[in-house]
């Protein structure tokens, strides 16, 4: 890629988004950091654009000139993004888009259209993300312990700024097309076991307690997620714990160096759980 040619960042506010947006820019990039309402995203590096990926054609400002897109579809269907892969594809010759390892049936489908949008793609495939712990904090933060189902389900958690690590050089260098990347973090961890080096990191003990499946189910419906999510996650939580999730060195291939380690996550957020 030409280096001085602009980068669209989607999803530019977001958690993985935000960290690729400030990488990009600390490489001297030209970034536009796309949002719907750019009064409210707050400091964000790059330029900051307005878009809606709902509406294709209040895209067209924000990827004239741009010469690649790091995609995030934040929606639970692949309508509409055809219109959105025919926009990017007048300007820009390079997407790369977050996907993830589940590969759901529109993240599948999210894929196709990429791969015949006639654009260089590249899809990244995260597992577990680290900061999906930060859905225990409340419980860690009043009673020291995490309640649920699963304790001895079994994943690799992901650092964000790996993710962005990876989607900045599928962004940058030409050695990425068509490749999808399964990311990982370097080491297995039970839910359990996650807990427990939470709780060294922040100075006081976090057990695990094992709660019916159950009992997680109406809790999650009662937040109002939708029943399919619901028994969805439960499902592939009780399959971590007959099968463990994938191991994989991808990020240190990538970017030559190694996947930082789920304490170095939990070091890093530790306030968020005292």
């Amino acid at each position: 890629m030409d280096d001085r040619t602009s980068i669209l960042v989607a999803g530019a506010t977001g958690t993985v988004g935000r960290r690729v947006a400030a990488r990009l820019a600390g490489m001297g990039a030209e970034v536009r950091a796309l949002t719907r309402d750019p009064r409210a995203a707050g400091p964000t590096p790059g330029e900051v654009v307005r878009g809606d990926l709902s509406d294709p054609a209040s895209l067209r400002a924000a990827v004239s000139g741009v010469g690649a897109v790091f995609l995030v579809w934040p929606f639970a269907t692949a309508e509409g993004l055809s219109a959105v892969l025919d926009m990017v594809a007048e300007h820009a010759r390079r997407v790369v888009y977050l996907s993830s390892a589940a590969v759901r049936d529109h993240e599948r489908q999210a894929e196709r259209l990429i791969g015949r949008s006639g654009l260089e793609w590249t899809s990244l495939r995260p597992h577990a993300f680290s900061a999906n712990t930060l859905a225990w904090a409340e419980q860690i933060r009043n009673e020291g312990v995490v309640s649920g189902p699963h304790g001895a389900a079994t994943t690799a958690p992901i650092h964000e700024d790996d993710i962005a690590a990876v989607a900045v050089r599928a962004l940058v260098s030409d050695g990425h097309v068509g490749a999808e990347h399964l990311l990982t973090g370097p080491g297995l961890l039970t839910q359990a076991e996650q807990a427990r080096v939470i709780g060294e990191e922040i100075g006081r003990p976090v057990r695990w307690v094992d709660t019916p499946v159950e009992d997680a189910r109406r809790r999650l419906l009662a937040r109002g997620w939708p029943e399919q999510a619901v028994d969805g996650v439960l499902r592939a939580q009780a399959d971590l714990v007959e099968v463990p999730g994938p191991l994989t060195s991808t990020v240190e291939e990538v970017t030559g160096t190694p996947a930082r380690t789920f304490r170095q996550w939990v070091a890093d957020n530790a306030d968020r759980f005292r």
